[in-house]
């Protein structure tokens, strides 16, 4: 296929470890013609990753604002993986407003800059921003809404990659359909994370017949989002969209006091690393007891940006078509709380699919 003419010119809102992955993935790939590892579709839809480009970005955070995005996305507190050298990339780092996005232990890591608070929709304008991609703390549930009304006001799609429901929000769907803008969302599954195993056995249980009795999930990292969720009000979305995710995939869903799927500690020595420990116990044939077990270690925020690259040019192919509201197959392949919940399987093809477009 003709790869697009022109760029793909993405928003970046919070410029922390995840955004950090992403930009140097658009330099370790934007070359990339053939898949990679951690890089399955290295064009989508005519576009390469060579065609996204970083047009505006915003931040709270002393040493990011201010500064170009290739230097932000080193400044403390992110510690993830550096795999690929970024150079200055011309787009300086705006101050966005604060409002619920940084938590009680989130204001003890990150200093607040004093730059005045930018009219975001006119940056978004102005920089000719297209689709903004949201990576803002967990909680941040106003901080979400006053980014979605910005990419409105400004005509951009929006790729919401937090629990704060935006695309499984009717409300919120409808008005992204008036304006005939896409959304994406919510809350972005890694490429092999604890969500998607998690998903992937719940599944083989039900294909093979195997009732599941009891299951749960605890995951612990040393970045600043298991920080953040150490301040449990800030998780009640995080955690519906988690057990959300998983039990979508049962026939029968076990009572809920037998399902725990949620984030459960702060390790600070782990940085960017999250450790994942699954179980489930099952019931099969004779009512014989069968258990897994698994444990699951990745660098967290690298584990979800090739994810976000796909996203972002699913969002851009339905601007060129012209599609707004909620992107049903692309939310279900690639988010946790999605509109619609899908198989896997279905969610991918049908995704594959929309990407091919109209026969």
């Amino acid at each position: 296929m003709r790869l697009a003419s022109g760029s793909l010119r993405v928003g970046i809102v919070g410029l922390g470890n995840c955004a950090s992955s992403f930009v140097q993935g658009l330099v370790r790939y934007r070359d990339a013609r053939t898949p990679l590892p951690g890089l399955p579709n290295p064009e989508l839809g005519g576009y390469a990753v060579s065609d996204i480009v970083i047009a505006s970005a915003f931040d709270v955070a002393v040493g990011k604002v201010g500064e170009d995005v290739a230097r932000a996305i080193l400044a403390a507190p992110n510690n993830t993986r550096i795999f690929a050298e970024v150079p200055d990339i011309g787009v300086t780092v705006r101050r966005g407003p604060t409002l619920d996005g940084l938590g009680r232990y989130l204001v003890g890591e990150v200093a607040e800059a004093d730059a005045p608070v930018a009219d975001v929709a006119e940056a978004l304008r102005r920089s000719r921003t297209e689709v903004l991609v949201s990576w803002l703390p967990v909680g941040a549930q106003r901080a979400t809404e006053f980014y979605a009304e910005a990419a409105l006001a400004a005509g951009c799609a929006f790729v919401n990659c937090i629990p704060a429901f935006i695309a499984s929000d009717p409300a919120w769907a409808a008005r992204f359909a008036e304006r005939g803008l896409p959304v994406i969302g919510d809350d972005i599954k890694s490429q092999l994370g604890a969500t998607i195993l998690h998903r992937a056995l719940a599944t083989l249980f039900r294909q093979r017949g195997v009732r599941l009795d009891r299951t749960y999930q605890l995951n612990f990292g040393g970045n600043t989002d298991f920080l953040n969720m150490l301040e449990r009000d800030r998780l009640a979305s995080k955690k519906i969209s988690k057990t959300r995710a998983v039990t979508s995939q049962m026939d029968t869903v076990p009572a809920e006091a037998n399902v725990h799927v949620g984030p459960s500690d702060f390790v600070p020595w782990l940085e960017d690393r999250k450790w994942a420990y699954i179980r489930l116990e099952g019931t099969t044939f004779g009512d014989v007891p069968l258990n897994i077990e698994v444990k699951l270690e990745v660098w967290d925020s690298p584990n979800s940006a090739g994810i976000v690259i796909d996203a972002v040019r699913c969002a851009k192919l339905a601007l060129d078509r012209g599609i707004g509201g909620a992107l049903a197959a692309p939310s279900a392949w690639f988010m946790k709380s999605p509109p619609e919940q899908m198989d896997d399987h279905e969610a991918q093809a049908a995704t594959l699919r929309f990407v091919a477009g109209p026969a």
